[in-house]
């Protein structure tokens, strides 16, 4: 055995010694070279200040009930006011029982964790702080590498510095991912229990704090054994730092799980109504606005009409296939139809059913179909008349006319095959008699006509032939109801209001939509026709429910104008009408031009429809008569002639003030003669 001498052994320490400091010396270059490298390209911590994660955009039905909420990661952000502070508790016990006493690492947690989880034969404690678990899931990328550890444990260390505990717990409360696309503590109090987070209990706080290792794996709804085990952990673990009692711990771990059961979709209420809303929000404010921004959006959707419309329009299109046996059993094959209903006092659009299932087919038939309107169509005609030195009163005989141009002809017949002879213009619209309108309209001039819609609101593509006074052009059963609008309102625009108000995530107003009647525009911007030609044409359209082709509405059993529209082979079926309240619109056809079924008009198709939802609509509702403006008379005429009565059948007709027979020589109010009874030969089409 060799004896070592003091200088040899002194000199191996000297050497040691030498080593060990060499070794330390280089770990401290080390690391302060890696923290210089790692801490040159990563975040900034200053953004954590004025934290704005993607939070849910939310609608609102018209008496604010939530209809739908849009969002990419489904979070709601509250203060730590709102947190029970037995949640608080169960979420630092079970993540980081050291977090306020820590800097951002925790190196005892670490080696406990390491322990645990060798003696458990699986992951139930992880070494993370809350800290380093911000930084992962706002700050760095979820990549798994030596660079990412070193870059969170610096930038930990960092927000420790710059953060006070409350605002890091803040962050995490709100951005941790809990399952079932909650993330955060108040949308998972709402995903799993349906309550507000202040009401969480502690055994419900405990669950949701066992979450966070691994949602979907312990996930009440799908595993509930595995979650009950992961509460029984957070409840040790809050007795363990003293924060519970072992009675509290006993009592809430025998509380059976009471969970939300799976809700019906929202979209299931208005479907069409907030897919059109949510376009106009997407192309208005963007797609990260309309999915991650918070919005809240007020629209004007009234549930209960729109359940009404719902079951109205199912119920009246069985009928028709009921009387014409239409096989269901393919989706080219299936009937649908369409409602939309304003309210006429705001212009809020009350209701809106784009199709008869949404499931099966996003297409929105009231504002992307474009058919043709049929009859529909006819009161512009009218309208463009009584602008014209025309009154309901006037005289066109309903009589054969021929149209050529080249090679061909075009000789306009009526729906029954039969000519009246000499009618007035109330008559004619009652009736919807096809060859009177096409010679009012020969005589207004095409060009007259089409400026005249445009100037009521159609925007869509007109015919340009007398063709369009039928119906021919292709129109939206949105943009023909808000025509008739215009009639209802007086004369003035009509503006169809779908979304009340607006807001961003801190309550700031983005937009608010006024009622027409409460803009700020000048009347003579928004005045169309005047008020006198607009109530007219009310009045007239009223004598077709009352004697004519929409006789159905009169079962309302208040004032009602309104109009049917039929198409060629009856493929369309239309009925627009309104009392002083309401405005609506009904379509009935196939998607592929196809017929209805035989004598399928829109008085026995579209009608009912309408008649089914107004009636539920204006239940309990006071009746009202329509407003009738200075500037017109009422004088008893002769209904044959249009004449000044002189005998017992007389009718009470309205005319613009000094338009009247007797009033003035009126250059329509010829008698019984035909002034129409030339053919028209130069007619080009």
């Amino acid at each position: 055995m060799t004896n070592r001498t003091p200088d040899s052994i002194e000199k191996t320490a000297k050497v040691l010694i030498a080593i060990l400091m060499a070794i330390a010396t280089g770990a401290i270059v080390f690391g302060i070279v890696s923290y210089l490298h790692f801490a040159t390209d990563i975040p900034s911590v200053e953004a954590l200040k004025t934290f704005a994660p993607p939070t849910v955009t939310q609608f609102y039905s018209d008496d604010g009930e939530l209809i739908e909420e849009f969002f990419i990661e489904k979070r709601e952000v509250i203060p730590l006011s709102r947190m029970p502070h037995h949640l608080i508790q169960a979420f630092v016990a079970g993540e980081d029982a050291r977090f306020f006493q820590h800097k951002g690492l925790d190196y005892v947690a670490i080696l406990r964790a390491l322990f645990r989880n060798i003696f458990s034969g699986e992951i139930v404690q992880g070494g993370s702080t809350i800290t380093q678990q911000v930084v992962k899931s706002l700050l760095l990328t979820p990549e798994k590498s030596y660079s990412r550890k070193i870059r969170e444990a610096i930038l930990a260390y960092r927000i420790e510095k710059y953060l006070s505990k409350e605002e890091i717990l803040f962050l995490y409360l709100n951005q941790i991912y809990l399952g079932h696309g909650a993330y955060g503590v108040a949308t998972a109090a709402e995903t799993y229990f349906g309550k507000p987070v202040e009401e969480l209990t502690l055994a419900e706080s405990a669950l949701l704090a066992g979450l966070t290792q691994a949602p979907s794996r312990t996930s009440p709804f799908q595993t509930p054994d595995q979650a009950k085990r992961r509460q029984a952990y957070v409840l040790d673990r809050m007795v363990e730092e003293g924060l519970i009692s072992s009675e509290d711990q006993e009592r809430a771990s025998r509380i059976p799980l009471r969970l939300m059961s799976n809700p019906v979709s929202p979209l299931e209420k208005a479907p069409y109504f907030i897919e059109h809303v949510r376009k106009y929000v997407e192309e208005k404010y963007g797609k990260d606005a309309l999915y991650k921004g918070g919005l809240r959006v007020y629209t004007t959707v009234d549930l209960g009409m729109q359940k009404a419309a719902e079951g109205a329009l199912e119920l009246g299109l069985k009928e028709i296939e009921k009387r014409q046996k239409h096989s269901i059993q393919t989706a080219s094959s299936l009937l649908e139809g369409a409602l939309v209903t304003f309210d006429l006092d705001t212009g809020y659009v009350k209701a809106l059913v784009g199709g008869r299932d949404y499931r099966r087919s996003q297409f929105n038939r009231v504002t992307q179909a474009r058919r043709q309107t049929g009859s529909a169509f006819k009161p512009i005609v009218y309208a463009a008349a009584l602008d014209h030195n025309y009154t309901p009163a006037s005289i066109i005989v309903d009589s054969p006319i021929l149209f050529k141009w080249g090679d061909k002809q075009w000789r306009p017949k009526n729906f029954e095959r039969e000519f009246r002879g000499a009618i007035t213009v109330r008559n004619a619209l009652t009736h919807s008699v096809n060859v009177v309108t096409v010679k009012i309209a020969q005589d207004l001039g095409v060009d007259y006509l089409q400026d005249y819609a445009r100037t009521l609101g159609i925007s869509s593509p007109l015919h340009g032939d007398l063709s369009m006074a039928l119906g021919s052009s292709a129109l939206s059963l949105f943009e023909l109801t808000k025509t008739y609008g215009v009639f209802a309102n007086e004369g003035k625009t009509f503006k169809p209001i779908f979304v009340k108000k607006i807001l961003d995530r801190h309550g700031n107003l983005l937009e608010e939509n006024s009622p027409l009647f409460l803009s700020q525009e000048p009347l003579e911007d928004i005045q169309v026709i005047s008020p006198q030609t607009a109530y007219l044409m009310t009045n007239l359209l009223q004598s077709v429910v009352q004697d004519g082709t929409g006789w159905r509405a009169k079962s309302l059993g208040r004032p009602v104008a309104g109009k049917t529209g039929t198409t060629d082979q009856f493929c369309d079926a239309w009925f627009i009408g309104y009392t002083p309240e309401l405005l609506t619109g009904v379509w009935v056809g196939f998607d592929e031009e196809r017929s209805l079924g035989e004598n399928e008009t829109g008085s026995r198709a579209a009608s009912p429809i309408w008649v089914n939802f107004m009636t539920k609509a204006l239940k309990d509702k006071p009746v009202q008569d329509f407003f009738i403006p200075d500037g017109i008379d009422f004088i008893e005429i002769d209904p044959r002639t249009g004449n000044l009565s002189s005998g017992k059948e007389g009718l009470l007709e309205c005319f613009k003030e000094g338009t009247g027979p007797g009033q003035m020589l009126h250059a329509r109010s010829m008698g019984s003669a035909d002034f129409f009874k030339l053919d028209f030969n130069l007619y080009s089409k």
